[in-house]
């Protein structure tokens, strides 16, 4: 009988185990895995004041060309159309984020300055951004860091929301509470022509 409820322990505490490591690991749609590609971070929207505040620190006008990687529902570069004019290319690996991202484009009247691809950030040729915003993890930042920084073009700004660049240090780094009361981190680096490993 002993046998039989430690057998029964195991196999609960395995089960559980199996549980607590899939849901851990990062979110990737159906057509993401058959394709072979992986997603940098889960898809989890940025609030609309910490999408502004990234705007706004990153200096964003109507000259920029803004680049978001893993665009999620397309808020960051349709709030830079809406807001400052600027031109922007959502890059998202999941076709279903692609889809809503072109919708809400379409409501918020931005079209002709907006673009979306369903893409994998790590094949993006970015030397056409300006400005790069990432809401990903920071293991994905340090795989993007030598892309964005053998790209883009000294002034070139990347703004990440709560993720750093592993040692880089950001040009600007600043903490506040957002609508819900929530402390966020942004940081801000500058492209200056190094490229970074």
């Amino acid at each position: 009988m002993p046998v039989r409820r430690l057998s029964l322990a195991l196999v609960l505490a395995t089960t559980c185990l199996t549980a607590l490591v899939w849901t851990a690991r990062p979110a990737t749609s159906a057509a993401a895995v058959a394709g072979g590609q992986q997603s940098l971070a889960p898809f989890v929207p940025t609030p609309q004041d910490v999408v502004e505040r990234m705007l706004e620190l990153a200096g964003v006008t109507k000259n920029d060309v803004v680049y978001d990687l893993g665009c999620g529902d397309g808020r960051i570069v349709i709030t830079a159309a809406k807001k400052y004019g600027a031109r922007g290319v959502g890059v998202d690996i999941d076709p279903e984020r692609i889809a809503e991202s072109k919708a809400n484009a379409e409501k918020a009247g931005v079209t002709k300055l907006v673009e979306f691809r369903q893409q994998d950030a790590m094949t993006v040729d970015v030397s056409p951004a300006t400005v790069v915003t990432l809401y990903l993890l920071t293991g994905s930042n340090l795989k993007l860091r030598p892309i964005l920084t053998t790209q883009l073009k000294p002034g070139a700004r990347i703004v990440s929301h709560a993720f750093s660049m592993g040692d880089w240090t950001p040009d600007k780094d600043e903490e506040f509470v957002d609508a819900n009361g929530i402390s966020r981190r942004l940081m801000v680096w500058k492209a200056d022509g190094e490229v970074r490993q």
